[in-house]
């Protein structure tokens, strides 16, 4: 097994762990709680849209369900992301063409790697919430709800991208 698997799975279990273990027991003002295990997304190889790393996007997403006991809106959520990481990247760079193999998130500016980061926990936030909720009355607090959320979120990605990168 090569590194780069085997640095893919300690990333997954350790991040289904913590999310499971630790971060589902935090409930910051009451109701923000951070969902970091979509760091994993963002950590997998950028080279194409491929069914593997849309099928680890789902058990990931299906484990933290399976643990949350939330019916599936964290496999659903996390496999949407996946599936529009490249477009959002794409997107955000204003590129139609991207060097898949040579792309990095550890690369890019500060600025649209926040910008990309944002969207996606965003939307991805949005999909958890709104599926959990499954009701339009309460869509502004859904809102304040995401929003919130994401950006606790973001805090904890961008320190785990610069702990992450001090050893590169």
């Amino acid at each position: 097994m090569n590194r780069e698997i085997l640095n893919n799975v300690l990333l997954f279990i350790s991040l289904i762990l913590l999310q499971v273990v630790v971060l589902n027991n935090i409930n910051f003002l009451g109701y923000i709680n951070p969902m970091l295990y979509i760091l994993f997304i963002f950590f997998y190889p950028v080279k194409k849209l491929d069914s593997t790393f849309l099928i680890l996007s789902f058990l990931l997403g299906l484990c933290i369900d399976f643990f949350a006991n939330s019916g599936g809106v964290n496999a659903a959520a996390t496999l949407f992301i996946a599936y529009i990481r490249i477009p959002v990247i794409k997107g955000v760079l204003g590129k139609t063409e991207l060097d898949l193999t040579a792309f990095s998130f550890r690369k890019l500016k500060f600025g649209n790697m926040l910008t990309i980061l944002f969207v996606l926990t965003l939307i991805h936030h949005f999909i958890v919430f709104q599926l959990e909720y499954f009701r339009l009355d309460n869509f502004f607090g859904i809102l304040i709800k995401t929003f919130l959320t994401s950006i606790f979120t973001l805090v904890l990605l961008l320190l785990s991208f610069i702990f992450f990168s001090k050893g590169k």
